[in-house]
């Protein structure tokens, strides 16, 4: 992740962290509101807007650098190998550092998991060593990595969950809030069928944005939300057995 997305990301976050709109920083610093939305679409912020928009959020100049470089230094969206084998072998750690990743602090991890400080110490002191976080004093820790993982296909801890997740994410009627089933099969050209890949790509990022900015959302506010996209060549077996 460059510096100047880093930013603009950190800016994001700060605006829903403080329940500000486009509009809101707009009338703030004096500019209209389609300005302030091409502003941060194009990242066209010059030093004096930078500044003012901070003022608005009510952050400073070296706050938010501070943020950006934190932001660019945990952007890595994937593991390695020896890592998510880490992982992999142990549901437990895996667990601990699934909830790291999703914002959680070590009191919510230890009530969550049921853990003692003793417990999680030994967790903590173990994706230190993997490089998976840094471990800091009283019994605190910073992620290295994240916050969203690309976990690697076919990688361990794939072949780990891949049979648990096909058994359980589909028992569903799809009928609640925030639940959607839609399937549909047709007969496109090739050319049709890239497109349609690369929308599927830009709808996992923006569901990796979103969570992005939504880890520092205290955990009454969220819930967990899974995503599963999926294409590829397929006839419906009532034809095939025509």
């Amino acid at each position: 992740m460059s510096e100047s997305a880093a930013i603009i990301q950190v800016l994001k976050r700060s605006l829903k962290t403080k329940g500000l709109t486009y509009k809101d920083i707009a009338r703030l610093v004096g500019l209209s509101e389609a300005s302030v939305k091409r502003v941060f679409a194009e990242n066209t912020f010059t030093l004096q807007r930078l500044e003012s928009i901070c003022m608005a959020i009510g952050i400073s100049m070296a706050e938010l650098v501070r943020l950006a470089l934190e932001t660019q230094e945990s952007a890595s969206r994937s593991l390695s190998l020896e890592q998510e084998q880490l992982l992999a072998d142990d549901p437990k750690l895996f667990a601990c550092f699934y909830l790291l990743l999703n914002g959680r602090s070590s009191s919510e991890i230890m009530k969550r998991m049921s853990f003692n400080d003793r417990e999680l110490r030994k967790f903590y002191v173990a994706l230190d060593a993997a490089k998976l976080i840094e471990l800091q004093p009283r019994l605190k820790a910073r992620l290295r990595v994240g916050p969203v993982i690309t976990w690697r296909s076919r990688g361990p801890l794939f072949r780990v969950h891949a049979r648990r997740v096909k058994e359980e994410f589909l028992q569903s009627e799809f009928q609640g809030p925030f639940e959607a089933l839609h399937f549909r099969s047709a007969e496109i050209c090739e050319a049709s069928a890239r497109i349609l890949s690369r929308k599927l790509a830009y709808l996992e990022r923006e569901f990796v944005e979103m969570a992005t900015l939504d880890v520092a959302l205290p955990a009454s506010e969220k819930r967990n939300v899974a995503l599963l996209l999926a294409c590829r060549p397929w006839v419906f077996s009532m034809f095939s057995d025509l």
